[in-house]
């Protein structure tokens, strides 16, 4: 497990995490997403939705991005640590397939981690659709 107290380059590990779980969003793989999820890692979409549980689970829920966003972006801001827990604010944008109309999402991401890897992983976000 990293740790602050284990590690000054937890901030750094962290946010290596982070970014390959945006460059999975980007290139529409929910295996490259999955990567940094434990085995039996939980992922909450959003405050409202329920605990998705495990790899195939998490890898499911991400398996429809690429025939839904193109175009994707995904940044991060700075990593707040605090010992296996780790936070940080993100922005994604995309242009949706079907109708071409481009969306940003900003939002959070909470995660706590083990053995290096994402153990829990919850979002909250806003989804703001760019009209001309």
């Amino acid at each position: 497990m990293i740790s602050a107290s284990q590690s000054p380059n937890a901030s750094a590990a962290y946010g290596a995490l982070i970014a390959r779980f945006g460059q999975g969003w980007e290139q529409g793989s929910s295996d490259v997403m999955a990567e940094v999820f434990t085995p039996a890692a939980v992922f909450v979409p959003g405050p409202f939705d329920p605990p998705i549980r495990g790899l195939e689970g998490i890898r499911a829920y991400w398996r429809d991005v690429p025939l839904e966003q193109a175009d994707v972006s995904f940044r991060f801001g700075e990593i707040f640590v605090a010992g296996p827990w780790f936070a940080t604010e993100f922005k994604c944008g995309f242009r949706r397939r079907r109708t071409g109309e481009p969306v940003v999402v900003k939002g959070a991401l909470f995660c706590e981690t083990a053995e290096g890897k994402v153990s829990e992983m919850r979002m909250y976000w806003e989804r703001l659709v760019q009209r001309g």
